[in-house]
């Protein structure tokens, strides 16, 4: 886990919503501050959504949070795309979800190594609009994780 101290800014990155939207990150995130959950594979994604009843409970009392899920698929995909991204919308019926889960065709290592990270598992980060992590953690939700997190989303 690593904190504010650890100075670490989110790479810029093109990423694309379920919903058709571009954005440019991390500038172009909705809130002031967002917890991103990283998916490097498709196996990871039942970690993810095990994250998602808590972050919709902070989200809820946070004014000026914003959650998204991002899936980092190597660029040498970025062909399959279609496909790719295809069968994602095809599972994610909710307009809400889409919108919120963007995918980004990119290189993951770089992206892991500017952040300190593995791709072995998902990757939770608290991050400002100018893309500095205020936290990160690594895996399955676990409450203590999900305290940490939240008590430094109450302080910002």
């Amino acid at each position: 886990m690593h904190d504010a101290q650890s100075n670490l800014l989110f790479p810029t990155l093109s990423a694309r919503n379920l919903a058709g939207c571009t954005f440019l990150l991390p500038a172009g995130l909705g809130g002031e501050r967002n917890v991103l959950v990283l998916i490097f594979q498709s196996a990871q994604h039942a970690l993810a959504a095990d994250w998602f009843p808590f972050l919709e409970r902070l989200l809820a009392r946070q004014c000026g949070l914003q959650v998204y899920e991002i899936a980092l698929v190597p660029s040498v995909y970025t062909l399959a795309r279609p496909f790719i991204d295809g069968g994602m919308i095809a599972g994610t019926p909710d307009r809400a979800i889409r919108e919120r889960t963007l995918t980004s065709y990119t290189d993951v290592a770089q992206i892991t190594q500017a952040l300190g990270i593995t791709a072995a598992s998902i990757a939770v980060l608290l991050v400002d609009r100018a893309g500095q992590v205020l936290w990160c953690g690594q895996g399955a939700y676990h409450p203590a994780q999900a305290a940490m997190l939240e008590r430094l989303a109450d302080q910002w």
